[in-house]
This record gives structure tokens, sequence and C-alpha cells, in this order.
């Protein structure tokens, strides 16, 4: 018998380009960095958020601007009340502790009105900052889940918000200081880089506390209750020198250094020509902590960048 001829398969020829079967496929992370592609809300690096939240300026200020046109649009008085919260405010500490508990008699200064105003508001700008700047990010997830921004934006409007307030309440602060007898002197221009530092400062603290508060949503129901107990070391109602006249060192160093008195103290000391000279230290201190609180506060929210709203 004659075998049956066997099928041969004709020879292929490879053609330049043409795909062996075991060449491996990229993959999508080869793919992706081969185009330029990042996942979207990832974090990009400190120095080119910086730069991304430098070029949201208009949108800050614009998020500034309808957050406080909103503040009390439901209120007959509407912006009015700008300026009679503070004075409430004045009227109701001065009841208490300068007539009630004669507090006006230990401040080292005959002007206990003033001493006080500048006390409550300047502690004022920072607990509202603080506060508010907290819930800055937790308050806002629709907004951060629909738009891609800096989340930095929220807590830094939300200090600016309050910043506007404080520039709105120093003009009652100032007709009162005047009124009670302190002169107009070339040392109120210290008010700005005292305000200059202490805006770092809660701006810092915020920041801090918008990352906390964004993770653990109850913290942020706590946070008046701890701001109320660290105005009372502050000296808003009191003179520090006077209550640790005769307490322990450490005890008198730690009020002293306390970053809220600090500021208090720099104001008052601007515009209060009857308050004693304030130590040399105290400018430093205080730049001490606004740097501080604003390099820890920025990095340590910056890390977190691309989880908020994911929850």
């Amino acid at each position: 018998m004659i075998p049956a001829p066997t099928a041969t398969r004709p020879p292929t020829t490879r053609q330049p380009g043409d795909r062996q079967p075991s060449d491996r496929q990229p993959t999508a992370r080869q793919l992706a960095d081969r185009y330029g592609l990042v996942r979207p809300g990832a974090r990009p690096p400190l120095g080119a958020y910086t730069r991304l939240l430098w070029g949201r300026r208009h949108f800050v200020l614009a998020y500034t601007q309808a957050r406080l046109s909103t503040m009390y649009a439901g209120a007959r008085l509407g912006q009015l009340w700008k300026l009679l919260t503070p004075i409430l405010n004045i009227a109701v500490y001065y009841l208490v502790f300068g007539i009630m508990l004669k507090q006006r008699q230990h401040t080292g200064t005959g002007n206990y009105i003033s001493f006080l105003c500048v006390g409550i508001f300047v502690f004022t700008y920072t607990r509202e900052s603080v506060t508010t700047g907290g819930k800055s990010v937790s308050d806002r997830l629709e907004l951060i889940r629909a738009v891609q921004f800096p989340r930095a934006c929220l807590p830094l409007a939300a200090v600016l918000v309050q910043l506007e307030q404080l520039l709105m309440s120093l003009l009652v602060v100032g007709v009162i200081v005047l009124a009670t007898g302190e002169p107009l002197t070339v040392h109120w221009l210290l008010i700005a880089p005292a305000l200059a530092l202490q805006t770092l400062f809660n701006t810092g603290l915020a920041m801090i506390l918008a990352r906390v508060v964004a993770t653990v949503r109850d913290l942020g129901e706590v946070v008046p209750f701890v701001m109320r107990t660290w105005m009372y070391t502050c000296g808003v109602m009191y003179s520090i020198d006077a209550v640790t006249r005769n307490a322990p060192t450490a005890v008198a160093a730690a009020l002293k250094l306390n970053p809220g008195a600090v500021y208090i103290e720099l104001v008052r000391g601007a515009l209060l020509a009857s308050y004693p000279p304030l130590p040399v230290w105290t400018w430093a201190v205080a730049g001490g902590w606004a740097v501080a609180s604003a390099l820890v506060g920025y990095v340590w929210f910056w890390r977190a960048e691309d989880r908020y709203g994911r929850g």
C-alpha cells in the first residue's frame, strides 16, 4: 500500500513588527507612566500642590465672600450683626468679670474695658478660625466630590472669613480704646504684624483640625468645649502676671508661652499705652508658634489630600 501523503504547513515568514505570542502586554501602570496619566484625586507632590493652591487663590477669595454674604442672610439686621455681636460679648464679659468678679482691679492697667475688648476679639479670632476650619472639609463633602481643587482651600477660606470678621470688629475696638482715654500712637501699626502671625498660626491649627475631624467627625463637636477651656488659660479676662505672681515657675511659664495668650499680649501692647511693656521675647515666641503651626498643619493636611471625601 502506498501511504497517504501527510499535509504539510507552509513555512511562515515573520514580518518586522509582528508580535510574538510570548510578548507581554504592558500593564496599566506602565501605560499610565508612559503617557503621564494620574489617578483622579491623587495627591500631587508638595511643591506642585502649593502651586495648585496658589492658582486657586481667586476661588478662595470668591468662596470667602460667598460665605460672608450668606452668614447673616436670614437675619433682619443682616451684616449689622458683625458689629452688634462683639458689642454684646463685651457687655456680657464686662458684667461678669469686670463688675461681679472685680477683675478690673488686677490687670496692671486702669483701662479694664479696653483690656477686656482686646482679649475677647483676639481670642475669638483664633477660636472661630479653628472651630469653623476644623469642620470645613467634613461639612463640604458634596463640593469635594463634585469639583477637583486643592482641599486646603477650604480651611484657608474659613480662616479668611474670620479675619474679615475681626477687621470689622477692630473698628469697634478702636472706638472703645480711644473713648476710654487711650491715645492714638505709632505703636498701633504693630497690630498688622501681630495679626499676620496670628493668621498663620490659626491657619495651621485649622488644617490640623480639618484633617482630624474629616477622619472622625464626632471630634468636631468636642472642639468648642476644648476652645472654651483654652480661653480661660489665655488671660482674656484677667492678667496672667497678676495670677501667676506666686505660682510655680513652670505654671507661670506655661501660661505666658501659651500661643493664645501671646497674640493677645501683642495686640494689647500695641493698642494700650497704659499697658506694661512686653518682654523682648514675646515677638520671637509669636513667630515661632506661627511658623511651626503653619508648616506642620500644611504638611499634615496635604498628606491626606487623596482621602478627603472618600468616606
